[in-house]
């Protein structure tokens, strides 16, 4: 008997983390489980409910800006295979970006960094951790002399940096630091330096072992997050059309070293800086 998998994928009752759960469960084993996880218990429900793949689904309730709910989920689960941290927070147009930045950065920031240290000493060999994250998270996207903040930074830096932001933008100081005024951007940039930086310290086992950890792009998707951002959806995929080649990714039987610590999109890596 082959042995079980478990994978486990974070804000996935809707979109993108939705459909990552249906390919997966779609295209592993029927030993195998994947975990759907969001914060509210009916809508977890109802999203399970509606799957039926070869792998098994089971629901649960996990708010990824709890540290210490993550930690607990961690320790219960005891060994990982595949982890996609996905969640993310409500972001509106037209609504001040003081007013948004603390519930966006604690899902999207804090909950990958929890979900980074929680489930990365969990993860057995072979395994995949991901980070859903936008070829928005790069260097080209700040300027430049914010650049060394999160270029080789550790992780505990980047979570440095994520607060200091945070406060720029309570105290009105982040135009004058040079932060985008669109926390969308800041908050990408800081999600893959903080894969990078777990990356980083792990490289050498993981290789050996066949491990990837990376942060991966969707692109252009058309999910109820992005319609108010953008006017052209003509080239926009579907959930359903964007997890294709980040499950790829995820289920290839070899690691390719020129990705591992990378932000892929489309199975390329988009550059750094």
């Amino acid at each position: 008997m082959t042995e079980q998998r478990i994978a486990l994928v974070t804000g996935a009752n809707q979109g993108i983390g939705y459909a990552l759960v249906e390919e997966l469960a779609n295209r592993m084993n029927p030993e195998d489980l994947v975990l759907l996880t969001g914060r509210n218990p009916d809508r977890v429900a109802a999203a399970v409910a509606k799957l039926n793949g070869r792998a098994r689904v089971e629901g649960r309730v996990l708010d990824v800006s709890d540290g210490e709910a993550v930690r607990r989920l961690a320790e219960e689960l005891g060994a990982v295979d595949i982890v996609v941290s996905n969640a993310v927070g409500p972001l509106e147009p037209g609504q001040a970006a003081v007013e948004q930045v603390d519930e966006f950065a604690d899902v999207a920031n804090l909950g990958a960094q929890f979900m980074l240290r929680a489930f990365g000493p969990i993860l057995r060999p072979g395994g995949r951790l991901i980070v859903v994250a936008s070829s928005l998270g790069t260097l080209a996207q700040l300027p430049e002399h914010l650049w060394g903040r999160f270029d080789g930074a550790s992780l505990d830096d980047v979570e440095k940096v994520v607060e200091q932001w945070r406060t720029a933008v309570h105290d009105g100081t982040a135009a004058a630091q040079g932060w985008p005024g669109w926390i969308n951007l800041p908050s990408k940039v800081a999600q893959v330096a903080a894969v990078r930086a777990v990356a980083e310290e792990r490289r050498a086992a993981d290789l050996a072992a066949g491990t990837l950890v990376a942060s991966v792009c969707p692109g252009l998707v058309d999910t109820r997050a992005s319609r108010p951002w953008f006017d052209d959806f003509s080239q926009a995929k579907s959930p359903a059309e964007a997890v294709q080649p980040i499950v790829d990714l995820i289920l290839s039987d070899q690691v390719d070293p020129g990705q591992y610590g990378e932000l892929v999109r489309d199975g390329q890596v988009v550059a750094w800086k």
